[in-house]
Order: C-alpha cells, then sequence, then structure tokens
C-alpha cells in the first residue's frame, strides 16, 4: 500500500533515520520549502528528450560485454562526460569466455551425458565420489579431500559451492539440480572440472552412495579466451572551500545481454546518470559525485564488483550512498502500480538512507511515496557489501521485452524516464546541496514519510 502525502510523517528535532543517520531540524518547514526549490528549479531541467536520444544512440548495436558494441557505448559515455568538464576516465577489466571442446562425466561406467559448468578448469580426474550436500561453509569434512565432491545445487552461487569443497582438496565437482526441470547452471571458477548432471541422476547417485564407494571420471576441455570490459567513472568536485569530504554515486550498467538492443536494460539507467550530470554540473555542491556506468553487470555484476575492489578503503569509508538505476524507462514494466511500478530494492529487505530520500522525493514531486523490496541482481550489491547505504531504483515487474531482441527503442516511455531521474536527482541532491554542511551535521533535513515494504517479485 503506497502512502499519500497527506499522511507525511515529518521528523522531530533530532530523530534517527532508518540509514541511522542523525539530522537535527528545528523546523521542517524551510525544510520541505528548500527541497522544493531544488525539484522545481532543478529537477525541471532535466530533459526526457535528451535521455531519449542517448538510448536511442546506444541501444542502435548490442552492448555486449567484451566487445566492440561495449566499446562504442563506453566512447560515447566517456564523450558525453568529457564535454561537461568531468574528471573522467575509462577503467578496464578481464572478463572470460569459455569454448568447450570436450565434457564427459561417467560414474562406474555409465556415461551421464553432462554439461560443463561455464568457467570449468580442464583436466582429466578419476576418483572416488563423495556427496557433500549443497557444500554450505563448515559443513565439507576432510574425507573429500582426491575425490569428486557431489554437490546439490541451491542456497549459494556455484563459485562458492566450487571454492569450498577445492578449499578441502576436492579435485573435481559433479552437481545435480535442485529442480526437475532447471538447467541453467552458472559460473565456476575454473578450479577443477565441474560437470552438471540432473536431479534425478544427482539423487540417484545420493542413493547408490548409500550402499558403498562409487567412482566417477570427469574429463573437461575447456578453452579460457580473455577479454576487456569497463567501468566509466566521471568525477564533479565540489568547492574546495566547501567540500565536506563526503562522496554520493550514481550507477548505471552500459552492458546489454547478447544480441540484445539493450533500450530499456539498461541504455535507459545509463541516459538518466548522464543526464544528471548534464543538471548537477552545473548546480552547487559541497559533496564529491561519482557517475558511474558499469561493464559485464550481465555476467553477474563483475564491473561494479571490480570497481569497488580497487577502491581505497578511505574512498569507501567517504561513500554515504550509492543510488543504482537499472531498467527505469520500460513502458510495459510496472503493470498496474503507482508510478509506473517504479521500486527501491535493497539486498537486506532494509529501509536505508537511499530509500529514506528516494521516498521523500517522490511525495514531495508525485504525491506517491516508492515503495521498497528486497532484491540483489544488479550494481548495487558491491556497494552494499562494503557497508555503503545502496539502492536499486527499478520498474517492477519487468516488461515483455525483458532480454529479448525486442528492447528496443520504440518501448521506452519518456515519462517514466523523467520521473525515475527526477526522483533520483532530488534524493542524492539532498546530500550533496551546500546547506547540508555532512550528513552528521545538517541542519536541514527532507522531511520524512512513511513508505511500505512490497514483497514484489521482479520478473
Amino acid at each position: 500500500m503506497f502512502r499519500r502525502k497527506s499522511m507525511i510523517t515529518v521528523l522531530a528535532t533530532g530523530m534517527l533515520l532508518s540509514s541511522g543517520v542523525v539530522y537535527a531540524q528545528t523546523n521542517s518547514a524551510p525544510n520541505a520549502q528548500a527541497a522544493t526549490a531544488f525539484d522545481n528549479n532543478v529537477i525541471k531541467k532535466i530533459s526526457a528528450d535528451n535521455m531519449y536520444n542517448t538510448i536511442k544512440y546506444l541501444s542502435a548495436v548490442p552492448r555486449e560485454a567484451g566487445t566492440e558494441g561495449e566499446v562504442r557505448g563506453v566512447e560515447y559515455i566517456e564523450s558525453q562526460f568529457k564535454s561537461l568538464g568531468l574528471e573522467t576516465r575509462r577503467i578496464p577489466f578481464p572478463i572470460y569466455d569459455y569454448k568447450l571442446n570436450h565434457v564427459l562425466a561417467v560414474v562406474d561406467g555409465v556415461d551421464f551425458k553432462g554439461r560443463a559448468f561455464s568457467g570449468s578448469g580442464s583436466g582429466n580426474v578419476t576418483a572416488e565420489l563423495v556427496d557433500v550436500g549443497k557444500a554450505l561453509a563448515g559443513t565439507i569434512t576432510d574425507d573429500v579431500k582426491g575425490k569428486i565432491a557431489l554437490i546439490e545445487r541451491g542456497d549459494i552461487t556455484f563459485v562458492e559451492k566450487v571454492a569450498n569443497v577445492v578449499a578441502k582438496g576436492a579435485v573435481g565437482v559433479l552437481m545435480y539440480n535442485n529442480s526437475a526441470n532447471g538447467n541453467n547452471f552458472g559460473q565456476a571458477n575454473g578450479e577443477v572440472p565441474a560437470v552438471a548432471i540432473t536431479q534425478a541422476q544427482g539423487k540417484g547417485l545420493v542413493e547408490k552412495l548409500k550402499n558403498g564407494p562409487v567412482t566417477a571420471t570427469l574429463d573437461v576441455d575447456i578453452q579460457k579466451i580473455e577479454k576487456t570490459s569497463y567501468v566509466v567513472e566521471a568525477k564533479l568536485k565540489p568547492n574546495k572551500n566547501k567540500d565536506t569530504g563526503q562522496i554520493v554515486t550514481i550507477g548505471a550498467h552500459h552492458d546489454s545481454v547478447p544480441n540484445g538492443p539493450g533500450a530499456n536494460d539498461d541504455a535507459s539507467g545509463v541516459s538518466a546518470v548522464l543526464e544528471l550530470a548534464r543538471i548537477l554540473v552545473n548546480t552547487p555542491i559541497d559533496t564529491e559525485v561519482r557517475f558511474l556506468t558499469f561493464g559485464s553487470e550481465e555476467r553477474g555484476m563483475v564491473g561494479s564488483s571490480f570497481y569497488v575492489s580497487q577502491l581505497p578503503q578511505s574512498d569507501i569509508d567517504r561513500i554515504v550512498a550509492h543510488f543504482q538505476m537499472d531498467m527505469i524507462g520500460g513502458a510495459e514494466a510496472g503493470e498496474d502500480h503507482p508510478l509506473g511500478g517504479l521500486i527501491m530494492y535493497t539486498i537486506n529487505g532494509q529501509k536505508n538512507l537511499v530509500t529514506d530520500l528516494g521516498a521523500s522525493a517522490s511525495s514531495r514531486m508525485y504525491d506517491v511515496a516508492v515503495p521498497y523490496g528486497q532484491l540483489g541482481r544488479s550494481d548495487h550489491q558491491p556497494f552494499h557489501d562494503v557497508g555503503i547505504p545502496s539502492a536499486l531504483f527499478i520498474h517492477s515487474p519487468v516488461e515483455p521485452q525483458y532480454h529479448k531482441p525486442t528492447d528496443t527503442i520504440e518501448h521506452i516511455s519518456k515519462e517514466k524516464l523523467q520521473q525515475a531521474a527526477s526522483i533520483v536527482g532530488a534524493a542524492a541532491y539532498q546530500i550533496v546541496r551546500p546547506d547540508t554542511p555532512a550528513l552528521e551535521r545538517a541542519r536541514v533535513a527532507p522531511a520524512l514519510v512513511d513508505y511500505d515494504f512490497e514483497n514484489r517479485p521482479v520478473d
């Protein structure tokens, strides 16, 4: 259920935000006036036409990570940031494709017709099988050393499962599905031969092991091909005499799925990042803003993970909020939810500074408090993992064109672009505007609102 403006709750002096940051305020009226002044005088300058044109250019060519299409997109994004006079850099990082030449999984002489994981190691090993369940940390005994681990899918990632058994000395992995129909096995890290089999085959082996030793052979020949993907970073610095020392980051991912135009996913988010950069570069601020676009999100948030991993701890300590936009323009997304289905997802399903400010901004501008929910699957995850308040702004459920060749410019809504960019822009500006010298010392706080949790699936 959404809260209307008539139900706004303005917090009194010194109340604690859900993010844990104290805002001291003595009068909510100047507060709302200052916030509304920005909404009216600055946010109204956001141009959905600019954003639409950005999407049109980016979606003309698929932007799969590691391809010329990604480079084309990155060059465009860089040029736009540089034209604004921002300190811009392209940050390369390695990604890997795998060409499978041969895979064999034989158990007690029977060919199981298994499939190699993406990222499986190469090798030919014959050893006894050991049932390790779901290979959760702390549950694996030393019995797996020198043997092939039989693992059930579920609860943790494939990478974690493989790493857990390899740490105990396993020489191979045979993983079975946790559903009868599923067949989408993910990434491994190349440590040992790793082969996927069906749920029925796996459960049959679990029963067979109860009657005595079972021997398996895994033979995998897989070629690892290194490619390069990129993060684009642009820094907007405040006046040195008014610098709080804090940082706000605003991001989107620029890659698309293979052979996908990626108009909504996520040229739409990139268009908003560029448009907010254009607006804020001419707006007084006292806090550094970093505009970011990430490659390889579609491969499992590889670009954002790399970006956060290479940040010095001093930068991590100074980043007070990360706003992530993904798929914010889909005309057919969101079903009949208010604001086209816009929602703020956090990793842990808890409110934080970003969601507090997002709900407040949407209430001021659109008379609707955007709800929050729980979801990973996008580039807010690595920021959350190092303790930075973060949220994903997205229209949910996603549109029918999601991850399809039909994700084209014809399915983009300018109204949704305008709304999402305005809400994120207004929320971020509550931190970086000069009359809030630093969050912990702010005397002018946003009017907080009641906003609800929604257990809304994204697809």
